[in-house]
């Protein structure tokens, strides 16, 4: 083969491969994979004398690094593997207005609406991989909030069906992994809270939605048997979405504007890309995901992350879907379920968050 004299890291893709378009010399694919980096005569002074050859990849690499493995007779390097979402178990009752808890391995749905007018009382337990029925909720209803664990969580507000006497619910359940109790009931009875919540069973935080006198900013605390009214949010609004805990919440969507709940006030901060409602959120209030939701251009499969300054456009969903979709998880692990795309759907999908691993380098 011809002499390298180029630079391999002026060569080296984003997708791990080697541009080898434009170096000196023929390098067949089988080099790579199959041969001796011996036969590359030449390498530039900013890459040293030579990439280190092991049996084994390195235990700690830094990001960037090259190194032969010589067992597996590959040229590798230590790269960022993007964000992206995937698809998951379905849930076994299709809906939307609905809420999600827990984690991507370990996460909760229920209540919400099966069909346009019809509500639900069915929980299901998801695994990471597959969605199980639970014990059901003691009421049926759409558009409540929850927060917690899979096998600790709360669940609290909603719509009623039928109408009672106007169908906004002020009900609370506590969930144990296995069945429902219902424990205490909110100041204000409310729909719309649909995701828009923060904390665990017994540090609750719940804010927003819409009861029968309009959209409403009233917040309140939760101790895991009572509630109490605490400072309201600076922008009214329903059929969003928030993470974090009762002290450290963050709250978005509906509008584009984001807020920072510090266990005392409310605090506004810097608003989404995109404006919309009916998102699901995960997260903590310094690293958060908002994803999917709709506005008038229709649903989306819209995904923002959250560093706690700003937010950033990440990979979009593989389907989009408006609809108070459940969500939960953290910033670089989190399931997606349900929702509308218009029509009501089941479909789960996790998204994971950018890592660096071990990449092979090939030939474009």
């Amino acid at each position: 083969m011809g002499t390298i004299k180029r630079t391999f890291a002026n060569n080296i893709l984003t997708s791990g491969k080697l541009d080898a378009t434009d170096l000196f010399g023929t390098i067949p694919a089988s080099n790579i994979d199959d041969t001796t980096v011996s036969a590359v005569t030449e390498l530039p002074s900013a890459l040293g004398d030579a990439i280190e050859s092991t049996a084994t990849d390195p235990v700690s690499p830094s990001e960037g690094q090259l190194w032969y493995n010589s067992s597996e007779g590959k040229l590798k390097i230590y790269a960022l593997v993007a964000d992206a979402w995937s698809a998951g178990g379905n849930l076994n009752t299709t809906r939307a207005y609905f809420s999600g808890a827990g984690t991507q391995t370990a996460g909760l749905a229920a209540g919400g609406d099966t069909a346009p007018g019809t509500n639900t009382n069915a929980s299901e337990n998801y695994n990471g991989t597959s969605w199980t029925s639970s014990g059901n909720m003691n009421t049926s209803k759409e558009s409540l909030a929850g927060t917690g664990t899979q096998t600790a969580a709360v669940y609290f507000s909603g719509y009623t069906t039928p109408p009672s006497p106007t169908g906004d619910a002020n009900t609370t359940e506590k969930y144990n992994g296995t069945s429902w109790t219902t424990s205490g009931t909110m100041n204000t009875a409310r729909r719309g809270l649909s995701n828009s919540s923060a904390g665990t069973q017994t540090a609750a935080l719940g804010f927003g939605g819409n009861p029968a006198a309009g959209v409403t900013a009233a917040t309140e605390s939760f101790n895991g048997s009572t509630w109490t009214s605490v400072n309201s949010l600076n922008t009214a609004r329903s059929y969003f979405a928030g993470c974090g805990t009762q002290t450290a919440a963050l709250g978005f969507g509906d509008t584009a504007a984001t807020e920072s709940w510090n266990g005392t006030s409310w605090t506004s901060v810097n608003s989404m890309n995109t404006a919309r409602g009916g998102l699901a959120g995960a997260g903590t209030q310094t690293l958060a995901l908002a994803f999917g939701g709709g506005n008038p251009g229709g649903v989306l499969g819209t995904t923002e992350s959250w560093n706690g300054t700003s937010w950033a456009t990440t990979t979009s969903m593989t389907t989009a879907r408006g609809g108070s979709l459940a969500g939960a998880g953290i910033q670089t692990a989190t399931f997606a379920a349900g929702g509308a795309t218009p029509t009501y759907s089941n479909l789960t999908e996790e998204f994971t968050g950018a890592f660096l691993s071990n990449k092979n380098v090939t030939i474009s």
